[in-house]
Formats: structure tokens, C-alpha cells, sequence
């Protein structure tokens, strides 16, 4: 009997029972739904803490000066430790091999102010690597140079949100502004990264020469952190232990003494992060998969009603000649067609709760191939597997008995 034929007769014995026939596909079209959604939701908030992750910078490390102890106990409140120099960061970019640019940073609130408009946000003192360093490009203007570095000129770049709340829907490229009391000049509006997945805006700061900040906001040399890029990702631990050697040795670090300086990348905080996220989601999925396994079970229970109800036609086929792989054949593609329609339906439902989810919850929902295909795996599986058993007890039925059946 050919896949046609079988496929048509299913069609038919499903068809006289339009209504039990529904409700069995819906059954399982919730679970696939279910099981999509939060794949979905997994897939997509690991892809979400991954842009993080791109976000972040080409290749960051990420030293930082060590917070204060207080009583011998390392303290956050005690506040950040003068550890770190700008030598430090220059010494780092000329004797460590692997890292490829280094820039110093400080960082402090302060009130921008153009005309009548002003902003409080942050600035960040850094060199004109940074926008290599984080991968930043500029959306308009241009990057401070060497030269300014080294003469500390008054010079800024702002971030989007700074930009359109001090200036609006001017251009700001080359427009006076106060940071304080201390005028500067606008050179470049850095292009926007928008929020984080943690719900932090990444553009609602300015940077200037790390040499200008410290000479006109700070009252000392030392800085908070050096963000630097290694060649490569591979090269990160090569990286981070010459690194340490070096900075060790610069702050005469004898043996027995720890590290004055916090040296950490990033990438491993937000990968562990992406790895929970894509946790939690299997989790999830596995109790969607509870909802599966009840659609499960109403594929035998109607299988099984419907050997019952055609004990009589199963008999007749069997004395006319049909073998048992032939009768068990034809109640599994009933099964598998009931699993294909809930399939096919929890598809169609899944993408459309996704796409709702995500407009009105802001919730980050991926619905990639694999998701897709797995979810078509499963519509399959519940088919063959709940209608093995209805499957088998058909076709084991003796002919005699089966026609002498009311």
C-alpha cells in the first residue's frame, strides 16, 4: 500500500470525527507552542547578553585598581585604592606582547551645560584608543588625537543621549560647552549602543583626554582602571598572566603579597550569564514539555477509541489479505498525521505568542531553525510514539474475532 493511499485513508478516518480530531491537534499544538516559546525566550536572551558581549570591546581586559581595606578586610566602601598609574597603562601596551592598545581611564558626575540646556552624566577621561579599544565608532565628527592627550586640551566627544538632551536637533560638532565651570570644545558624537541587556544606557556619558580630566577634576595622578585589547581571543590568558607579571613587578609585588590591581575580562562574567539564560530556558522548556506529553496522551486515547470503534473494519482488511505491518502501518500514520497538524498548528501559534510577547512585554524572543526543527522533531515523535501502542494492539487483533465484534 503506498504512502498516498495511507496518508488519504488517515485523512478520511480522521475527518469523521472533525471534533475529537481538533482537540487532540490542539493538545498538542499548545505544547508545541509552549515548548517554542520558551526556547524562544532562552535563545533570545542569551542572544541578547551575547550583543553585550560584542559590545563590550575588541578582545577587553579590564584592569582596576583594588578597592581600600579597612581593618585588614577588603572593603567596596573603603573606595578604590591609588594603585594605578597612566605609566602603567603605557608600560602594559609596550612590554606585554598579546595586548594591542591600552587607554587609562577616570571617571566622575558632571553637569554639561550649552546655553539654557544642561545634562548631568558622566564623564570618562580616557586616550584616543578608547574607540578602538571598545569598538565605538563616530557617528559624526572625529576622535581626539595624541596631540591632544599630550596637551591637554579641552576637547570632547559626546554620547547620543548627552548630545540630544544638551543640544537637541542641532549639530554639536564644534560647539562650546561647560563641563562645570571649565569650557570645551565638541569634536565628535559617538555612534549610540543603546541600552544593555541589564538595562543600562551606554550612551549617556561623554569622554575627554584622560590628561585634561585629571588636571582640571581631579586632584591626583592615579587613576581607577586601564582597559586594554588583546591581538586576539585566543591570546586572553596568555594576556592576563603576563600582564599580572609585569604590573606585580612594577608595584613590587613580592612572593606573599596579593595582587593590588583587579584584572578581569568581561566576556567570562556575560558568558556565564548567556550560559544561565540558555539554562533557564531548557528549564523551562522541560515543563512546556509536560504540556507536550498531555497532547501525548490524547493521541492514544483517540487511537485507541478508534481501533476500538473499526475492530470490525480491521478484521475485514486482515481477512482479505492485509499483514499486520500493514494494519499497524496505517493506524501509525493516523498518529503521525495527528502529530504533523498539532505541529504544524503549534508552529504558527508559538511564532505569533513570540512575536506578542515580544511587542508588548519587551521580552527578547528568538525563534531560530534549530528551535523550529526541533519543535517539528517533537509533533513527530508524539505521533509514533502514543500511537505505537494503539498501533500494535490493531494489528494483533485475530481476524475471527475482530469480524464477530459488535
Amino acid at each position: 500500500m503506498s504512502v498516498v493511499v495511507l496518508v488519504r485513508i488517515a485523512f478520511g478516518a480522521l475527518t469523521r470525527h472533525r471534533l475529537r480530531t481538533a482537540l487532540t491537534i490542539l493538545g498538542i499544538a499548545i505544547g508545541i507552542a509552549a515548548t517554542l516559546c520558551t526556547v524562544a525566550l532562552g535563545e533570545g536572551s542569551a542572544a541578547a547578553i551575547h550583543e553585550d558581549l560584542v559590545a563590550l570591546g575588541d578582545n577587553l581586559l579590564w584592569v582596576q585598581a583594588s578597592v581600600k581595606r579597612v581593618g585588614g578586610v577588603r572593603d567596596r566602601a573603603g573606595g578604590i585604592a591609588a594603585t594605578l598609574t597612566p605609566e602603567d597603562s603605557v608600560a602594559i601596551a609596550e612590554e606585554v606582547p598579546e595586548i594591542s592598545r591600552c587607554t587609562p581611564q577616570v571617571d566622575s558626575p558632571v553637569q554639561v551645560i550649552h546655553g539654557n540646556r544642561n545634562w548631568r552624566t558622566t564623564y570618562r577621561g580616557v586616550t584616543a584608543d578608547y574607540v578602538q579599544v571598545r569598538k565605538w565608532p563616530v557617528e559624526r565628527g572625529e576622535i581626539f588625537t595624541d596631540v591632544d592627550v599630550q596637551q591637554r586640551r579641552k576637547v570632547c566627544l559626546l554620547g547620543r543621549i548627552v548630545a540630544d538632551e544638551v543640544f537637541g536637533d542641532d549639530d554639536p560638532v564644534g560647539q562650546p560647552v561647560r563641563l562645570g565651570s571649565l569650557p570645551f570644545t565638541v569634536v565628535g558624537v559617538l555612534n549610540p549602543k543603546g541600552q544593555s541587556s541589564a538595562g543600562v544606557d551606554q550612551d549617556d556619558f561623554i569622554i575627554l583626554p584622560y590628561t585634561t580630566a585629571i588636571v582640571n577634576f581631579r586632584r591626583t595622578t592615579f587613576i581607577e582602571d586601564i582597559m586594554c585589547s588583546a591581538l586576539s581571543a585566543s591570546q586572553l590568558p596568555a594576556a592576563r598572566e603576563h600582564l599580572t607579571a609585569l604590573l606585580r613587578q612594577r608595584h613590587r609585588r613580592v612572593a606573599g603579597l596579593e595582587d593590588d590591581f583587579d584584572l578581569r575580562t568581561d566576556d567570562d562574567a556575560i558568558r556565564t550569564r548567556e550560559e544561565a539564560a540558555r539554562t533557564t530556558g531548557l528549564m523551562a522548556s522541560a515543563v512546556a514539555l509536560v504540556s507536550l506529553l498531555v497532547g501525548g496522551v490524547g493521541v492514544m486515547n483517540i487511537m485507541l477509541v478508534s481501533v476500538t470503534e473499526r475492530t470490525r473494519e480491521i478484521g475485514l482488511r486482515m481477512a482479505i489479505g492485509a499483514r499486520q505491518h500493514h494494519v499497524r502501518l496505517q493506524f501509525l500514520v493516523e498518529a503521525l498525521v495527528l502529530g504533523l497538524l498539532g505541529g504544524a498548528g503549534g508552529l504558527a501559534l508559538g511564532t505569533i505568542a513570540a512575536q506578542v510577547l515580544t511587542e508588548s512585554l519587551g521580552w527578547p524572543m528568538l525563534i531560530s531553525p534549530s528551535a523550529v526543527a526541533t519543535a517539528a522533531a517533537f509533533s513527530c515523535g508524539v505521533g509514533l510514539v502514543f500511537g505505537y501502542y494503539p498501533a500494535r494492539r490493531a494489528s494483533t487483533m485475530e481476524p475471527i474475532d475482530a469480524l464477530r465484534s459488535d
